[in-house]
């Protein structure tokens, strides 16, 4: 199977269901931003901006560990949550299946 389930919360706490593949090799980042929510993802995925921070609800032992630069970045806001990551650096995978994400509160 190619497909997992996500669920994402919006900041403006709506949630939707959606359908992610797991056979093109998209990153969260990317697959947030083709469902058309407000990610800026202003570096472009490289762990440089955390425009795509999302807060992980369920299934955090389910992702990839964080590296070193995601990490780092991370640590640079002010509102960092103990379940914090950047999108762009979670690669999606079948493991991953019934993740739930909502997109991290951002003052910019």
């Amino acid at each position: 199977m190619s497909d997992i389930n996500i669920t994402v919360e919006d900041r403006e706490g709506n949630v939707a269901e959606l359908v992610a593949p797991t056979d093109m090799g998209l990153s969260l980042m990317e697959f947030l931003k083709a469902s058309e929510y407000d990610v800026l993802a202003t570096c472009g995925g490289m762990a440089l901006c955390a425009t795509c921070c999302v807060d992980v609800l369920e299934g955090e032992d389910k992702l990839n560990d964080m590296s070193d630069d995601e990490y780092a970045m991370l640590d640079t806001l002010p509102d960092l949550l103990p379940n914090s990551r950047l999108a762009c650096q979670i690669q999606l995978s079948p493991a991953m299946e019934g993740l739930k994400v909502r997109l991290h509160a951002m003052d910019y």
